[in-house]
């Protein structure tokens, strides 16, 4: 990669939206909340801790991702967190995010919901970049504890603007939750899940159809399905796909086998952004340039995919077309 692709792919204005923000919880953070709330950890330094972030496949890392989150208990240890990835996501020219959030994974610890949302809504409010909250279901629970969650939140539905699902893939199929995500609709909030990851092709229609959901998250088993591949372009479907994450987690062996070109030859609406950064070895920034070092893209290709981020964002249109207008005019002055 020559230096102007690498300084056009740092510097250009972005949008992230498939960040979970439990997943941006840094092993020095994790440490110094642990201090704080006295809560007793399984590793002996921050370099343990960060040592232990080899994993296998989608579970070896969510057991240490809910490991991680134990440190959060209180209103404070949310603004915390979510302060540290808008820095970081400000940083990385990203102008805009959607941030996934998990209350089951604190509200099961008996930590209450208006800690976990009031928390995280004031980072968002206090930080430089515009950030709106998505709330998501964990889908290896059940459907009625979903039904609970969204309850539970909805006294702080002012807060966040959509309802997503992750966790475990394979074995939990969208149409587990196709009630508690009708009722979701009613209400008004946007829609989002994710499938194709470990999961087959078949999650992404049942998202679809089922749940019927605005993007899809991850996604990238489509081109397994050529009249699936060919919806998700006639309709203009977002993924929000991400590199790193991909290849720490084996979806693809190494990032030069990604399909990200692949999935924008296919007239895909392909976003790039960076899942568990802390967990993942990656940012915005990072991603990118990982993609670019690996595959044939060139300044067309960043381009297109600043464009698609906000393209692909829960924003107003013209609020849209200021942040993409903003990526043009970037792109013309390089």
């Amino acid at each position: 990669m020559n230096d102007q692709l690498r300084a056009t792919l740092q510097q250009m204005p972005k949008a992230e939206l498939h960040i979970h923000i439990e997943g941006s919880l840094e092993p020095e953070l994790i440490f110094a909340l642990a201090e704080r709330n006295g809560v007793a950890l399984a590793y002996p330094s921050v370099e343990a801790l960060r040592a232990a972030y080899a994993f296998e496949d989608l579970q070896s890392f969510l057991d240490i991702y809910y490991a991680g989150a134990s440190v959060l208990l209180k209103e404070q240890d949310f603004y915390d967190m979510g302060s540290a990835y808008l820095a970081r996501a400000a940083a990385d020219k990203v102008l805009h995010a959607e941030i996934f959030f998990d209350p089951q994974t604190h509200t099961a610890r008996g930590v209450p919901m208006a800690d976990v949302v009031n928390g995280l809504h004031r980072a968002c409010r206090d930080s430089d970049v515009s950030a709106t909250l998505i709330l998501s279901f964990l889908r290896h629970l059940s459907e009625e504890d979903a039904f609970a969650t969204l309850e539970a939140a909805l006294p702080h539905r002012d807060k966040f603007i959509g309802i997503g699902l992750d966790s475990s893939e394979v074995g939990n199929p969208p149409e587990k939750f196709a009630r508690v995500f009708a009722r979701c609709r009613e209400l008004g909030f946007h829609l989002v899940a994710h499938a194709g990851e470990e999961g087959p092709p078949a999650y992404i229609e049942t998202a679809l159809d089922l749940l019927r959901v605005e993007r899809i998250d991850h996604g990238v088993r489509c081109l397994e399905d050529a009249a699936l591949t060919a919806r998700l372009a006639r309709e203009q479907i977002a993924l929000t796909v991400c590199p790193l994450s991909n290849t720490k987690l084996r979806v693809f062996d190494t990032m030069a086998e990604h399909n990200l070109l692949r999935l924008l030859e296919a007239g895909l609406l392909v976003t790039v952004n960076s899942d568990d950064p802390a967990y993942f070895g990656g940012y915005m920034n990072a991603n990118f340039i990982a993609l670019f070092e690996a595959l044939p893209l060139g300044l067309a290709h960043a381009q297109r995919l600043a464009r698609n981020g906000f393209q692909a964002a829960f924003l107003p249109a013209d609020v849209k077309q200021r942040y993409l207008d903003a990526v043009d005019a970037f792109f013309a002055s390089r």
